[in-house]
């Protein structure tokens, strides 16, 4: 955050009021999730990191849930709904009473951009700091087709002009503008006001507030951002675009920053809060939902999925591995292929190698887990607990019956039900003693061949 910026007062004004009528979706656009969160969500996040301290909601449809998804402890938020849609200026009006408070700066975004940085925000504001009524975000395009060209002369922003209304000569500039600004808060009102509907649609935009500030005296400027900040979604396409670039940018930020080695980058995908320490490795294919932090020196093997969990430093998850909400995996412990770990506790050293699942229990320090071994957690009603403590060793294809303990040092023999509490130290068989039927498997295969031919005869 620059000094400026937090000297000055600010509001940013959100517009999402939007129908969302190409994304062909139940609910807002600004509802849609990246990276897992709302995308209006990303945009408070960084108003907040921008140190913008008050935000107006220029909202229509969903406008509750909207205004929940756009909620941050930092930012105090004001709600106004838009009933028409006269153009962009006429939309920040929306905001009039929030922006008639008085402030320093302005910021006006759009509530499906959820790239923009704080830094470039910063940008913004700083150039108000320096005396500009305006200044305008813009980029730089290979393909400008489509885009408001920016004007410059000097360090001047002289106007935004449409690219139909272009000259030649204009549709050649590759710096466009990007449809977010800051303005002088204390002139926006009397700026805004000032803007006409003389064009085609009749509508009010806000891109002529250029030439109204330039005209009343004031000065103009630009900020260059880089593209992607500047990505806007209206359908299913452009939202997935949205999705990579996020994805792009945050495992940049891990593997150059954060000292995290992803083996195949573009086949991890994060979550808004994945929080991921130095010298962990991360192998192909892996999804973190959210809720998730893996601590140093874990490796995540191939193929995995991990949601609402801790991983500690030094463990290894997969590949093929599950950790659901509520996994905490200790240090040093293992969650091995086809493992489904679900609010439970792993102990430090633990082994959970094998085509098994732990849900609602605790496993103890150093116990290893045998293969096909499952904890019986629901009675379809309610789940229940099992735990098993340091040291003790659970056979390959157990079934533990909840609630249920494992004491300390115990043994449970492979192919066992348990249903009782096992004491520390003491083995435990759950199963029925096996017994050999001499010449039996003879007469099992004859009656069912008898069987099957009786079905060909009657052609069942």
């Amino acid at each position: 955050m620059t000094a400026a910026s937090t000297k000055r007062t600010s509001l940013a004004v959100v517009l999402a009021a939007g129908e969302s009528t190409r994304m062909k979706s139940s609910r807002s656009k600004v509802l849609h999730p990246v990276a897992n969160r709302p995308m209006i969500a990303h945009v408070v996040d960084t108003l907040a990191g921008a140190g913008i301290s008050e935000v107006a909601l220029v909202l229509g449809r969903d406008a509750e849930k909207v205004a929940a998804a756009a909620a941050h402890p930092s930012v105090e938020s004001s709600v106004h709904i838009q009933t028409e849609r006269l153009g962009t200026a006429h939309a920040v009006l929306a905001a009039r009473e929030a922006i008639a408070k008085g402030h320093d700066d302005l910021i006006v975004v759009f509530g499906d951009t959820p790239l923009i940085t704080a830094a470039t925000l910063e940008a913004a504001r700083a150039q108000l700091a320096d005396g500009a009524d305006v200044v305008v975000i813009g980029f730089r395009t290979a393909d400008p087709t489509g885009y408001g060209r920016l004007i410059i002369e000097g360090e001047e922003l002289l106007a935004i002009r449409e690219h139909k209304d272009a000259s030649e000569a204009e549709r050649a500039i590759t710096y466009c503008n990007g449809g977010l600004m800051a303005l002088n808060g204390y002139k926006a009102l009397d700026l805004i006001a000032r803007i006409g509907n003389a064009n085609a649609k009749g509508e009010y935009y806000l891109t002529d507030i250029v030439e109204v500030a330039r005209a009343a005296g004031g000065r103009a400027v630009a900020v260059e951002a880089a593209e992607a900040e500047l990505t806007g979604c209206n359908n299913r396409a452009e939202l997935a675009f949205i999705e990579k670039l996020w994805q792009e940018r945050r495992r940049r930020e891990m593997m150059v920053d954060g000292g995290v080695s992803m083996i195949a980058p573009e086949t991890v995908f994060l979550s808004w809060d994945t929080e991921i320490a130095g010298d962990v490795t991360i192998e192909p294919n892996v999804v973190f939902g959210p809720g998730v932090r893996i601590e140093s020196g874990a490796v995540i093997h191939a193929f995995s999925h991990i949601e609402g969990a801790r991983v500690a430093a030094g463990a290894q998850i997969g590949p093929y591995a599950r950790l659901r909400p509520g996994a905490s995996v200790g240090e040093g412990a293992r969650v091995g292929n086809f493992c489904e770990v679900k609010k439970a506790e792993i102990g430090p050293g633990a082994k959970v190698n094998h085509l098994t699942y732990i849900g609602d229990a605790f496993i103890g320090a150093r116990t290893n887990i045998g293969a096909g071994t499952i904890t019986c957690n629901y009675d379809g009603i309610n789940k229940h607990v099992t735990q098993i403590g340091a040291d003790a060793f659970i056979g390959s294809n157990t079934s533990l019956v909840a609630p249920v303990s494992v004491g300390e040092g115990a043994y449970v023999a492979s192919g066992s039900v348990i249903t009782a509490d096992v004491p520390d130290d003491a083995v435990a068989f759950g199963r029925a003693r096996q017994e050999n039927k001499e010449g039996r498997a003879a007469v099992i295969r004859e009656r069912n061949r008898a069987l099957k031919d009786a079905r060909g005869k009657s052609g069942a």
